[in-house]
């Protein structure tokens, strides 16, 4: 059987591997009953998943057992988990969004988005974290811009107060 990536999985499916991911690490173990309640869908439609799941090798699922993941569901789970987390922390740290509006579309994202285009969020995080030129000043001031009814930049004015920290340029 060829390896399970989280590409070729249907966004639907991927849903299901993480709340089975999140269930089994809260509750040891995932039950039908729980999956039902934590998509809103109905038992039904979980057996249909589980078994294609399991189909798959993604987990261990037999009527009327626990459903447990296998080593490859679970780093697949992994990877759609680091997907999630990784759109939704884009979404609130350089988009300024909210969290609830950032996790809703970091769940319609996390489906479509590939793999280079996810590295590369996970880099601009960094830099934008950890880059002189970006940081905590250049985030508030995003956020600044974000929330002002102009919606122009005040370059000089960002400028001014950038050069006011640095205090007086050194003589030699």
């Amino acid at each position: 059987m060829k390896a399970e990536t989280a590409e070729s999985l249907s966004a639907s499916l991927e849903d299901y591997l993480e709340v089975i991911y999140h269930l089994e690490k809260t509750h040891q173990v995932a039950r039908a009953k729980d999956i039902a309640e934590r998509m809103r869908v109905q038992r039904a439609s979980v057996t249909g998943a589980l078994k294609t799941l399991a189909g798959r090798g993604l987990i261990n699922y037999s009527p009327y057992k626990f459903v447990t993941m296998t080593e490859q569901g679970e780093r697949v789970a992994r990877e759609i988990i680091r997907r999630h987390e990784t759109l939704k922390e884009f979404f609130i740290i350089a988009l300024q969004l909210d969290p609830e509006r950032a996790e809703a579309n970091a769940c319609r994202i996390e489906h479509a988005i590939g793999k280079a285009a996810i590295e590369r969020l996970v880099q601009l995080l960094d830099f934008i974290k950890n880059c002189p030129r970006a940081g905590p000043d250049w985030l508030q001031a995003f956020a600044d811009f974000c929330r002002s009814d102009a919606r122009e930049p005040n370059c000089r004015a960002c400028l001014r107060a950038c050069l006011k920290k640095l205090g007086p340029e050194p003589t030699d």
